[in-house]
Parts: C-alpha cells; structure tokens; sequence
C-alpha cells in the first residue's frame, strides 16, 4: 500500500489543571533520539479505515501501556507531507504516567551493519500545557491541538442568547 493511502488513528489525552495540559508521546528509535522541538506526537499507529476508534484504542494502549475510556470527540483528519491521513479522537482523563510502558520494534542498526536492534516504540511520555505542546508536537499534528482547545473554549462559554 502506498503512503497516500495508509489511515493512522490515535488518541489526544487532555486534562484539566491550572490550564488544560494535552498528553504527548515521544517517538523512540534512533532517529529520533536527539530531537525533542517539533518531534513529539499523539500516540497512533495504522488502522484501517472501518477500524479509527478502536484501531486508535488499540494503539494507544500498545504505545502507552495505558487505558482510554470515553467519550472520545473525533477531530478533524490532518495529512502528512507523504499523503498518510491521520486521525485523531480527544478525550478527557487524568492518566497516570507511572505504568507508561511501549511495544517494541526492530530495525538494522547501525545502518548497513547487519545487525539488528529494538527500540521502543515511544520512549517517554509526558503532559504539556498548550503553548509548550505546540512547541513539542510535529507541525502537521498542530491542527489537532487548536481544534481541541476551540472546542474546549466553546463548552466554556455561555449559550448565545
């Protein structure tokens, strides 16, 4: 299957402290392991495209070791420069970081080495506050994180008259 058309799905964990914090993973492996700005993620992995919701439960847990429950808001699907849709549902829990644990996946490394290693599939996790998420998230998951906050602030707000 080409790029353009793989669906990912995953899951955006909000709570609300001093000021509504979102949940972000870090990718592991070694490319990713000296970049921190812009590198960080939702937890989401391929799904298919009848599966978002559950394929989006499964990764997370897969990813994070941790439980989702709902109600989950779906958020408006974001492309990635290779094509790849990525979908994405928020929901509101309080998670505790203490039992973060990751599946693994292996790849040849160093390159060219013939050897083969495994590296987490996310190496830490952590909650931000809004600004320092927009910060940490990849630039095309950015969208997802203003929407949220645009639906937080409309459930704040008094109905129109």
């Amino acid at each position: 299957m080409a790029r353009k058309n793989e669906i990912s799905a995953g899951l955006l964990a909000y709570r609300r402290r001093n000021q509504i914090e979102v949940l972000l993973a870090h990718p592991g492996g070694p490319f990713w392991a000296r970049k921190d700005s812009g590198a960080w993620t939702i937890p989401k992995g391929l799904v298919r495209p009848d599966d978002l919701l559950a394929g989006a439960l499964r990764e997370f847990r897969e990813e994070t070791g941790l439980n989702a429950e709902g109600p989950f808001v779906p958020l408006q699907p974001v492309r990635q420069k290779s094509g790849k849709t990525v979908h994405a549902f928020a929901f509101e829990a309080d998670l505790d970081l203490s039992n973060f644990t990751s599946n693994t996946f292996e790849m040849e490394w160093p390159p060219r080495s013939g050897q083969r290693q495994q590296f987490p599939e996310i190496d830490r996790i952590g909650w931000f506050g809004a600004t320092a998420a927009m910060g940490k998230i990849i630039a095309y998951q950015r969208p997802f994180l203003a929407e949220l906050q645009e639906k937080l602030e409309e459930t704040k707000s008094p109905p129109a008259r």
